[in-house]
């Protein structure tokens, strides 16, 4: 860190202020009104609040798909299931269009159920805008900005607003990230979360507990922490979906296009044929406009039209390790925005453990990807030396890869033009691609996607964009204070192992659990709970009750055990071993619901665990040579 590094600090933070007036405000693509309100939104708004709403059966789904002919296309059809393509569906569907969505394997399978957790404005892309003088880096961090302050608004349940800490160990260090990260409060402006600040080393260290005091050659001077977005993916990603499908799109997981369909004629893309997974029964579903939002998949589908198309996607590999909870305090993350080989790591409190990574490098695309144990070496290496505790291999509760779809330009000559930011490309007439982006901003991302199929297909739209202010499913009415009347209200009714249901208190771990993951939905978990019997624990130690498996079940697309140990719970991200110990109950529960034969039962446990062996547990992975075991 130099003195030159926090003059041109300075200078840039002059220039932002000068810019903007103190403070910098995003012109709204339509009209305030249009975002903020009328009767189209207050019409939704109502449906989608409605405490007994409950989206349509998969078989009316699946209905809704086939019956879409050439005749009788639907308006838009979304291929990918992921953070984007539920956007798009949503999007699509509360403008008045008819659109189905169709899912190779489950809503949130990929990138979008692995992501880092957090919802963030982008203190990198400042950081470029202010030494590169770089307007259009500054553009993308209003945008982000933006982005984050929505979708935490418009799912509070399973968003909020995490502080965390960045150590600096001399006062340079100080200065320039205390001055960097207050000119990211200027940016914010009225989108910001809560002021940043600095404390001293023994106010750090009572924040942070873990946290070291001296490094290698230097002390702790203090911390400068800020604020950003943390969520839990998946359900935000299957609340999304339940969403869309209460908006009217036909939402259809495990099916899968086999090949897109193209008009003799034209040559037009005009719908796909399908294969239900679950069935093996196949169709053809017709649309105005297809959209490829399939994510690190999405030139599987392009190469469908032309096997010689050039590939879009530069895939990146994101590894994230899960630790105890005594790692990091519950309420405070770290983050080091350059360790010692220029990589950012952190470690944050999730879902009562902590979360932490990360790993960039360049992998090949797989269905299921599995971190090497030399990435897993590596982010245990890159946050001891934060930490005055030591740091065990044998700590590691849950370890996963994701597959981070980074865009190219496919006209471009060189891959100078991978791109952080999203790309909406129609290559084919007919066929709208989408990919790259970050979860951020997946909203904007299906706006602009929209966008694009409506000019493609001449569609003619009832309204403009309203998801901006459009809140999710269970967000109507939550408060941060709702789990207090589940557990003053409902009780847990345990069947033993004899047979005999005895009741049990609905105790605040799992009331509050509960509220978080379901929102306003959660009185019917612990209806399910208390009258049906299954009020049990999962696994000891973790919230999760059987009643949710029913619930998912019945009400949330719920088709398969690794469905619900990975999506709809998250008990395989957090301890692969519980899960494990937890996938007989889960099957039994899903075979009930779903009336499964004893031969189904038995492929989704063998499912199940071949699932959870791709996450790299203390107990599933193989470590001998690792310095932290």
């Amino acid at each position: 860190m130099s003195v030159s590094s926090i003059r041109r600090l300075a200078v840039g933070a002059a220039v932002i202020a000068a810019a903007s007036g103190g403070a910098v405000y995003l012109s709204p693509s339509v009209a305030s009104s249009d975002r903020g309100g009328g009767p189209i939104l207050d019409s939704l708004r109502t449906k989608i609040g409605d405490p007994s709403a409950t989206v349509p059966s998969r078989s009316a789904q699946e209905s809704s798909l086939v019956k879409a002919t050439s005749s009788n296309p639907l308006d838009v059809l979304v291929i990918g299931g992921g953070a984007t393509g539920s956007g798009v569906a949503l999007d699509a569907a509360t403008r008045g269009l008819r659109v189905g969505l169709v899912e190779r394997e489950d809503f949130s399978s990929g990138t979008s159920s692995r992501s880092t957790k957090l919802i963030h404005g982008g203190v990198r892309y400042l950081e470029k805008a202010v030494f590169n003088l770089d307007y259009g880096q500054l553009k993308l961090v209003f945008h982000a900005l933006e982005e984050r302050k929505q979708l935490i608004e418009n799912a509070p349940h399973l968003c909020h607003a995490l502080p965390c800490m960045t150590p600096c160990f001399d006062w340079f260090e100080v200065v320039y990230y205390w001055m960097g990260l207050k000119m990211y409060d200027l940016v914010a402006g009225p989108r910001l979360l809560h002021l940043s600040r600095y404390y001293s080393a023994q106010e750090s260290a009572e924040l942070f507990p873990t946290l070291a005091r001296k490094g290698k050659d230097k002390s702790l001077r203090g911390t400068v922490v800020y604020y950003d977005g943390q969520m839990n993916d998946s359900r935000l990603n299957v609340g999304l979906a339940c969403t869309a499908a209460l908006a009217g799109a036909a939402v259809l997981n495990h099916a899968e296009v086999v090949s897109l369909i193209t008009d003799d004629d034209t040559k037009r893309i005009v719908g796909a044929t399908v294969r239900n997974n679950l069935t093996g029964k196949e169709f053809d579903s017709y649309a105005r406009v297809v959209v490829n939002a399939a994510g690190p998949f999405c030139d599987s589908i392009r190469k469908m039209v032309d096997e010689d198309t050039k590939p879009m996607i530069c895939p990146s590999s994101g590894v994230h390790i899960v630790l105890p909870d005594y790692y990091s305090p519950d309420g405070m993350g770290l983050i080091v925005p350059k360790t010692k080989d220029g990589r950012v790591v952190f470690m944050l409190p999730w879902l009562g453990r902590t979360v932490a990574g990360t790993t960039d490098s360049n992998t090949s695309i797989t269905p299921l990807p599995e971190p090497h144990e030399d990435e897993i070496q590596f982010i245990l290496d890159a946050i001891s030396d934060y930490l005055n505790i030591k740091v065990r291999r044998t700590d590691v509760l849950s370890a996963w890869s994701g597959i981070r779809p980074l865009a190219m330009d496919p006209t471009a000559k060189s891959t100078e033009s991978i791109s952080r930011d999203h790309v909406v490309f129609e290559e084919h007439p007919g066929l709208v691609t989408i990919t790259g982006g970050k979860w951020t901003t997946y909203r904007s991302m299906a706006e602009d996607a929209v966008n694009a199929a409506i000019k493609s297909g001449k569609l003619s739209p009832t309204n403009e964009c309203v998801t901006q202010k459009l809140q999710l499913l269970g967000s109507h009415g939550w408060e941060p204070s709702s789990f207090t009347a589940l557990a003053q209200q409902y009780v847990r009714m345990k069947k033993t192992y004899g047979g005999k249901v005895v009741p049990g208190a609905m105790d605040t771990a799992a009331a509050k659990h509960l509220s978080h993951a379901y929102g306003s939905m959660a009185e019917r978990v612990a209806t399910i709970a208390q009258e049906e019997g299954l009020g049990k624990r999962l696994a000891h130690g973790h919230p999760f009750l059987e009643a949710e498996v029913a619930y998912c079940a019945r009400h949330e697309y719920c088709e398969s055990a690794v469905d619900f140990i990975a999506r709809r719970c998250r008990i395989a991200f957090l301890d692969t071993d519980a899960a494990a110990r937890a996938l007989q109950r889960v099957v039994e529960i899903l075979a009930s619901e779903h009336k499964w034969d004893k031969s189904r039962e038995k492929q989704e446990l063998q499912e199940g665990k071949e699932f959870l062996q791709t996450f790299k547990s203390s107990k599933n992975a193989q470590f001998h040579d690792g310095k932290h075991n």
